[in-house]
């Protein structure tokens, strides 16, 4: 097979990134160095070769502070390094080739050669490469975000969401003691030996920090002394106080590569009650504590994720949590930042007055928090993840709305299935009629003509997307094959059951749960399609399939009658019954499918998720018109939701479709609404019940965008009058005019109820 460039953007950014504090002559320097290290060690034992490879860029990636700092921890990234995941450089030893080649611009040309080389040898040693290289072709599979394909996949280690309360539990010395304890009764293990070193980089990172904030500029005298004081005081020693614990979980996340962190009212709580209690702090100097958090995080600018998570069931100390979790409330409210992703877990014996200030947050337009039902998502997760109550209440949602158990389990989502292509494919015997190429792999299809009922119509169809299911699942476990053949995630495996006590990386058999999820999109226009089609064509007679397909084809130019016809069809999002029944039964079957690929292939869960993260609108402009009235080139159905004007029937109906899905087959679904700011306040009891009973009847989730009438549509126009503007996207909020036009007319679509 051809080399596989993989050149080009390889995820989605909405926010720019911070301009790196290194000048572009000391960012070629490093990387050379950091390729030069990675060749010398490319014989040794990968978890060798990771910490060398780090030491060449920790602590030297680390900036100086801004004015507002109240932590100390700013990271420049380069086109060349470590990571975790493409949201902030890249995956294992990446190589971001556009970002590379973009460095010409800031050079002399006499610097371009060196550039040449890097670009040259990474070609063959970046990781998301070695795996695009083994798993894409030119037909069924293409790379994350190539939507000419019907499938995607890439190799990341998204939604690490690590046990830092054992990292405050036994502080650096503990860790390394830790570490120290299992290595001398298992003398030779590699990743152990080089686990030990990694700590030992920690610290000088810690060290780093003092010359850092010492000379940064534009912090006061007074907070640099503190922040001094405090890193000094965790090299040595477990964190004593609520900055301690702030400082160390935030310096270790940020080495670690984590974007998403948890549930740090669990974490950081119990700290911030002790010193309110003894006069350490105040609730407003917590609160400016956490707002400089907050601006940290927002900094990072991942578009998709940076999860802080508050509330549920599982908190071993509820009243230090509730606290923490009042002032990060009040943090949102004030802030309105795109993010953290602020998530509010609550169940029938939330604290009502904390509902309260969630409900507000919203209220106010900041798209925060998101809602996440305990009373649906433990016992859902319990049966999906296949573990027990006490594990499951673990349970967070990162990026997207993907579920993981934190410090316990993996979960990323490497896999992509576009539902609605499948079924142009399945129509058209293997063939993609966006571009007229064979996507069917090795499946056979029957022309549609033979297809006499309903049933053997659906039956091709679900055919189609087995196979299709049965690679995602095994292009998802071969992504960790590949990244556990290169690295070893050394900051992650630390903080991961149950790496240490195995003396095994993450992905070396190390984790306790492996699991996985696929993103699949176009769900509901699939089945809103399947509707119709049942409906006009085996029901009512009006047309058969031969001649529908054809006018989907032809993207319904001279088929305005059938048009109509469709569009008239009941649509899921109304509360209609045969609608959300064919929703229901589409969805049981392509969760229950993958599910049981992955446990037949030996991972602990393998899952859906029915997310968004404007994937629906760049799929959707490579997707051929669908029959249920879609035209060609345009967005698909977000995540949970009704198509763009498909609901019509008010917003209990839509809350009541969304209702529908059984949570314990996914992992993971998200489902937006808008409302108008009059309603959020004037009906605030009346939509505070709609909320109640849609979560009662089984709602798992929910994102609210509050926005005027008129407010979208004059801010596309006149961008300049709305430099702050947030709207919940999916899986994320953006400022609305940093979003391309074709994401924002999909925002449009959506029905804003008042």
């Amino acid at each position: 097979m051809k080399h596989i460039n993989i050149d080009g953007a390889q995820n989605v950014e909405v926010s720019r990134k911070l301009p790196s504090e290194k000048t572009p002559a000391r960012q070629l320097d490093m990387m050379e160095r950091y390729t030069e290290v990675y060749r010398s060690h490319l014989n040794d034992d990968k978890s060798l070769r990771e910490v060398k490879c780090l030491e060449v860029i920790y602590p030297g990636l680390f900036r100086h502070l801004q004015k507002g700092d109240l932590i100390a921890g700013r990271l420049d990234f380069l086109p060349i390094g470590f990571g975790c995941v493409t949201s902030v450089g890249g995956v294992g030893h990446y190589c971001v080739f556009h970002k590379l080649r973009g460095l010409k611009d800031q050079l002399p040309e006499s610097d371009w050669p060196r550039i040449d080389a890097l670009y040259d040898f990474w070609q063959d040693h970046d990781l998301k490469t070695l795996y695009c290289q083994d798993v894409l072709d030119e037909t069924t599979t293409g790379r994350f975000i190539d939507c000419a394909y019907p499938y995607m996949a890439t190799a990341r280690l998204s939604g690490m969401m690590l046990d830092y309360t054992k990292l405050m539990r036994l502080g650096v010395p503990g860790l390394k003691r830790e570490i120290a304890e299992r290595l001398a009764a298992d003398q030779g293990n590699g990743y152990l030996q080089a686990s030990l070193e990694m700590m030992d980089l920690f610290v000088k990172v810690i060290r780093a920090q003092k010359d850092l904030v010492a000379d940064s500029g534009d912090v006061p005298m007074e907070a640099k002394q503190r922040m001094i004081g405090d890193l000094t005081a965790i090299e040595d020693n477990p964190p004593q106080t609520f900055r301690q614990a702030l400082q160390l979980f935030w310096l270790y996340a940020l080495c670690a590569g984590c974007i998403n962190y948890g549930r740090l009212d669990i974490v950081l709580g119990p700290f911030l009650k002790a010193d309110i209690e003894a006069g350490i702090e105040t609730e407003d100097s917590a609160q400016a504590v956490l707002e400089s958090l907050w601006m940290l995080i927002e900094n990072r600018r991942t578009t998709v994720n940076g999860r802080i998570i508050v509330g549920g069931r599982g908190r071993p100390d509820p009243e230090a949590a509730d606290l923490f979790a009042k002032i990060c409330l009040r943090v949102v409210k004030k802030l309105r930042c795109v993010e953290p992703q602020f998530t509010f877990r609550f169940d029938a014996e939330t604290d009502p007055a904390l509902k309260d200030m969630a409900y507000e947050c919203i209220a106010a337009g900041a798209t925060y928090p998101t809602l996440y039902n305990d009373d649906v998502n433990i016992p859902a997760v319990q049966y999906a993840m296949r573990v027990d109550r006490k594990t499951a209440e673990q349970y967070l949602p990162f990026g997207c709305g993907e579920f993981v158990i934190q410090g316990q389990s993996l979960g990323t989502p490497n896999t992509l299935l576009n539902m609605v292509k499948v079924l142009q494919i399945a129509m058209n015997e293997g063939v993609d009629p966006m571009d007229g190429k064979q996507k069917n792999g090795p499946v056979q299809l029957k022309p549609l003509v033979d297809l006499t009922t309903f049933e053997a119509f659906y039956d091709q169809y679900k055919k189609m997307l087995d196979w299709y299911f049965e690679k995602c699942a095994r292009d998802q476990l071969y992504s960790y094959e590949v990244m556990n053949r290169e690295v070893s995630f050394l900051f992650a495996s630390a903080l991961m059951d149950d790496c240490l006590a195995r003396g095994k990386a993450l992905l070396d058999g190390g984790v306790k749960i492996l699991g996985g999820t696929l993103e699949t999109y176009g769900n509901i226009n699939a089945s809103d399609a399947l509707t119709a089609i049942r409906r006009l064509v085996f029901e009512e007679k009006k047309y058969t399939l031969e001649e529908m397909n054809a006018a989907a084809n032809r993207d319904f130019q001279g088929d305005a009658v059938m048009l109509r016809d469709i569009l008239a069809v009941p649509k899921y999002g109304n509360d209609e019954q045969e609608a959300d029944d064919m929703a229901d039964d589409l969805y049981e079957f392509t969760a229950k499918s993958v599910r049981q690929k992955g446990i037949d292939l030996g991972m602990d869960y393998f899952l859906i998720v029915i997310s968004n993260n404007q994937t629906n609108t760049d799929w959707g402009l490579q997707t051929a018109a669908s029959l249920d009235g879609r035209r060609r080139g345009v967005y698909m159905n977000p995540a949970n939701n009704p198509q763009g004007g498909a609901a019509t029937s008010g917003p209990t109906a839509v809350l009541n479709s969304l209702s529908r899905f059984d949570a314990k087959y996914h992992g993971g679904s998200v489902q937006n609404i808008k409302f108008t700011p009059r309603m959020m306040h004037e009906d605030k009891e009346k939509v505070k019940i709609l909320f109640d009973t849609y979560f009662r009847k089984g709602g798992c989730q929910l994102m609210v965008t509050v926005v005027d009438k008129g407010q979208l549509e004059d801010a596309q126009k006149h961008p300049e009058k709305y430099p702050d503007l947030i709207v919940r996207v999916a899986g994320y909020s953006a400022v609305f005019v940093d979003l391309d036009k074709t994401v924002q007319d999909e925002l449009l679509s959506r029905a804003l109820w008042d």
